[in-house]
């Protein structure tokens, strides 16, 4: 690391983080090489889009990654953090219409070739920022191997997955309902459309039986496609219904003939125990179809306007096409019913515009085989969830898995490996562009869409390693360690990832999944543009530092949970950098009075035995809370070690030591406060890392830099119960002593004696403890006794589990002072008492005041009485105090 200056009086962030960053960056601190001699460790980073700012969810998610990757790389691991970004098929495609918008264009004004040259060059311009974003966050990823889903070698992986799973018959092409928006003109899988509950109807239609009086009424929430309805169902066992099966009913409107059909997927006892069946725009009501030869009329285009099939209706949005149904059928007195209807609708995960279902042809991979393996893998116990209650969510989708539509609309993404010949219509599907068809012709057309983007992000962590090739790095890196990701996309990508490793890997993807919850704002929302209560990681970086942003995402937060973002505690956090900063500058300048002499530890009083063993469990502790990912909890215990027992007690106990004049003592404290702080900060630097490398630098040390120092390990020679639980007891002794007197409000400045009353077995305690009762209980003098003979008769006093303190009253408190006070005091609340009596014993101001306002009078005065019942039992206990002086 450079050559280090004198510390700074006050820590500013802004002169540490860049410079030390660009220092780790240089000097390779991130890279991970193939190594046999070390065991590896690895973790994928869930690649952000290149269309993204770092926003809380990221900074959460890297901040947990970076502790892990740290901590490990410290234990001596050949540590790899892979990162890399993902091309974002749909965000990205959307930005650049947008753009092209601005400029009067559309994307077919350039043509395809043309669009994607704008893509790449949009991802040239823009595709770095999020990583830059990460860079200041201080995440250590190997950079050097960053990855992009849309890069030649993980393009080369997606071509040959779906080349081998087409070959193996996973993957088909075929007529079916998938999730469509309108808005996006694309097709979506059933994880990328969000369901909100919304206030909508019901419509009871009358459909006239053929040839009958008899009308069957169906309900149905979308009417707009009942003129694509090729069929009435009702189930074969139902009674009502059984003379209407095989007869046809006149599709209103239309006036189509359609046969009413019996099936067991109609509910008897659900409305009326008609439906409609419309294949073309309901995924029940395709199967229903293809079990009965239905046609399928298909009214809607892409753009959610009505099609030629759609009669007069034609060219209208659906909604328009809704309203103009539901008062066409009124006219002809076909709509029997109209109810309120609140029910669960489909949305685009990008856009939020209401999903379509309506039958397409498209790719699909055929999920059943791969999701069988992929159970078993997460039910046998080889790939864990933590917390496990996740374990739930996974199963559940998997077990329900429906086909998984990987096409997509649009021209951004890595394109289908299909070719169709231009003469007899043959599609091939193959690595390369095929040269010839089997007819002999030699022309072809590659197939328009492109793949879902999670199509490559499920091979993320193989493909990045150098997968189809069998590289060095995937032996030694793969399965990969731990996945850390959010609840939210565990069967986007967390299922797509386990199922795609055991197929083309034949091994899990990684061990272990670390679930973290969402950040929301500080009233539990969820951060949106619409609530306008998003914060930006990066301002808050600015204005308190990345190492206060990382413990406030940390502390506190346990896997699963969603966590609250509040400013206090970065504040509070930004004050513990302080904390240490101050400490560490206190123990550099009297390390400076020392003019060098080395360090030697002599005889190491308790307070030093203590807060080394104290240090070694602390250790131990941290270590076994990230071995079981609880870092939160891990981050707590330093903080509170750092803060109160090395801060606020240890370093205040060592002062006496440090001014006096014995070089031996002076030294074994400097020795003891340099070795706790410089392990302390290696503890704390996964969590923390720029301030604790740029104090780790100061600091006398081994090595070129606290990251790739050594972990600390609990050394058990260090580890002292005695003397751990003679400090308990000197410190409760204390902080009994320090009650008492702000519970009298004693100002800091006025000294008392103690006399503290103890078996014979602990008088020595706590005599070699008089300087810390002088230094942190305000001690004039102490006084060791067995019994409690001659003690003072107004002595106050506190028992604690080793030790009875007796304190003279006086010492504490002026008499004459105190009882002017007390006597004040009195007299105020005699006024506010007679005052507030007054307006309660007027009737008219009880009757005709607001009873709001009458309540808050007794409650003033209940308040007013106790305040006057304890300053009397004041007043008794000074008098009788004047009454023994």
């Amino acid at each position: 690391m450079s050559e280090k200056q004198s510390i700074a009086k006050t820590y500013d962030p802004k002169l540490v983080e860049d410079r030390l960053y660009k220092e780790w960056e240089e000097k390779g601190y991130f890279h991970a090489e193939v190594d046999e001699n070390r065991e590896p460790f690895c973790i994928v980073i869930p690649p952000p889009n290149i269309t993204g700012q770092l926003h809380m969810g990221h900074a959460l998610d890297n901040t947990w990654q970076d502790i892990i990757i740290r901590w490990k790389r410290m234990q001596g691991y050949s540590a790899l953090w892979l990162p890399g970004t993902d091309h974002a098929s749909i965000a990205t495609e959307v930005k650049i219409v947008e753009k092209l918008a601005e400029e009067g264009l559309t994307k077919n004004d350039l043509g395809r070739d043309g669009f994607l040259e704008r893509a790449w060059e949009w991802k040239r311009q823009y595709g770095s920022r999020i990583v830059d974003q990460l860079k200041k966050l201080g995440s250590s990823c190997d950079w050097a191997r960053e990855r992009f889903t849309m890069d030649e070698g993980c393009s080369r992986a997606v071509t040959e997955v779906f080349v081998r799973l087409y070959e193996k018959g996973l993957i088909y092409q075929g007529d079916r309902i998938i999730n469509w928006c309108p808005d996006c003109k694309t097709a979506l899988s059933d994880a990328e459309v969000e369901y909100e509950e919304r206030q909508g109807y019901f419509w009871h239609i009358a459909y006239p039986v053929k040839d009958s009086s008899e009308y069957v009424v169906v309900a149905t929430t979308r009417p707009e496609t009942m003129l694509g309805d090729t069929a009435v169902a009702v189930h074969p066992d139902d009674e009502r219904y059984k003379h209407l099966i095989g007869k046809t009913v006149i599709l209103p409107l239309m006036n189509r003939e359609i046969p009413v059909i019996a099936d067991t997927y109609v509910e008897r006892e659900f409305g009326t125990g008609v439906v409609k069946i419309t294949p073309a725009h309901d995924p029940n009501d395709f199967e229903v179809g293809q079990r009965h030869q239905l046609p399928v009329v298909r009214v809607m285009n892409d753009d959610g306007t009505m099609n030629e099939l759609a009669g007069k209706y034609e060219g209208m949005d659906r909604y328009e096409a809704r309203k103009a149904i539901v008062e066409d059928l009124k006219e002809l007195g076909l709509l029997r019913k109209t109810e309120e209807h609140k029910h669960n609708v489909g949305e685009c995960y990008r856009c939020s515009t209401v999903v379509e279902p309506i039958v397409s042809k498209q790719w699909f991979v055929k999920m059943k085989p791969l999701a069988e393996p992929a159970i078993e893998a997460v039910r046998s116990g080889r790939i864990r969830f933590v917390p496990e209650r996740f374990e739930k969510i996974y199963f559940n989708w998997m077990e329900n898995i429906r086909d998984w539509c990987i096409s997509r609309q649009l021209w951004w993404g890595h394109r289908i490996p299909a070719y169709y010949c231009d003469s007899c219509g043959e599609t091939i599907v193959s690595r390369e562009a095929p040269t010839k068809c089997k007819c002999g012709h030699e022309h072809f057309h590659q197939d328009e869409d492109v793949l879902d983007t999670w199509f490559s992000s499920a091979l993320w962590p193989f493909s990045t390693l150098g997968w189809p090739d069998d590289t060095e790095d995937l032996r030694y890196f793969y399965p990969t360690n731990v996945l850390v990701t959010g609840y939210d996309i565990i069967f986007f990508w967390v299922a797509r990832m386990i199922f795609s490793g055991l197929e083309h890997m034949k091994e899990i993807p990684f061990r272990d999944v670390l679930i973290h919850g969402i950040v929301r704002d500080s009233q539990g929302r969820k951060m949106s543009k619409s609530l306008g209560n998003g914060i930006d990681p990066l301002e808050i970086i600015d204005k308190y530092g990345a190492d206060a942003l990382r413990l406030s995402l940390i502390m506190g937060n346990s896997p699963g949970n969603d966590m609250r973002f509040y400013y206090e505690k970065v504040e509070a956090n930004r004050n513990f950098a302080n904390k240490i900063w101050n400490a560490t500058r206190f123990i550099l300048m009297n390390l400076e009075n020392m003019q060098g002499k080395p360090l030697v530890p002599g005889r190491l009083e308790i307070a030093d035995k203590w807060i080394i063993s104290r240090y070694n469990r602390l250790a131990g502790e941290v270590t076994d809370n990230l071995n079981k990912y609880e870092l939160g909890l891990a981050a707590q215990k330093i903080y509170d070690f750092i803060w109160d027992e090395f801060c606020d007690w240890y370093i205040e106990m060592v002062k006496p030591r440090l001014y006096g004049t014995d070089d031996a003592e002076r030294g074994t404290a400097l020795y003891v406060l340099t070795y706790v702080l410089s392990n302390a900060l290696k503890l704390l630097h996964p969590f923390a890392p720029f301030i604790t490398e740029e104090l780790w630098q100061h600091l006398p040390h081994e090595g070129e830099s606290i990251m790739i120092s050594s972990w600390p390990e609990v050394n058990a020679a260090e580890l002292d119960d005695a003397a751990e639980a003679e400090m308990a007891a000197i410190m409760d002794a204390i902080r009994a002593v320090r009650n008492i007197r702000a519970e009298m409000d004693v100002p800091p400045s006025r000294k008392a004696k103690l006399i503290l009353v103890s078996e014979p077995e602990n008088t020595s305690l706590f005599r070699n403890a008089r300087i810390y009762f002088e230094k942190l209980a305000g001690a004039s003098e102490v006084e060791i006794k067995e019994d409690k003979d001659n003690l003072p008769p107004n002595a106050v006093s506190v028992v604690t589990g080793k030790v009875q303190i007796f304190i003279p009253l006086e010492d504490l408190i002026d008499y004459e002072k105190e009882m002017e006070r007390l006597l004040k005091e009195k007299e105020n609340l005699e006024k506010e008492l007679e005052r507030v009596n007054g307006k309660l014993s007027n009737e008219n101001f009880v009757k005709k005041a607001p009873p709001a306002v009458v309540q808050e009078e007794r409650n003033k005065k209940e308040k007013y009485q106790t305040m006057m019942d304890k300053v009397l039992e004041q007043i008794a206990g000074m008098e009788k105090l004047k009454a023994v002086r």
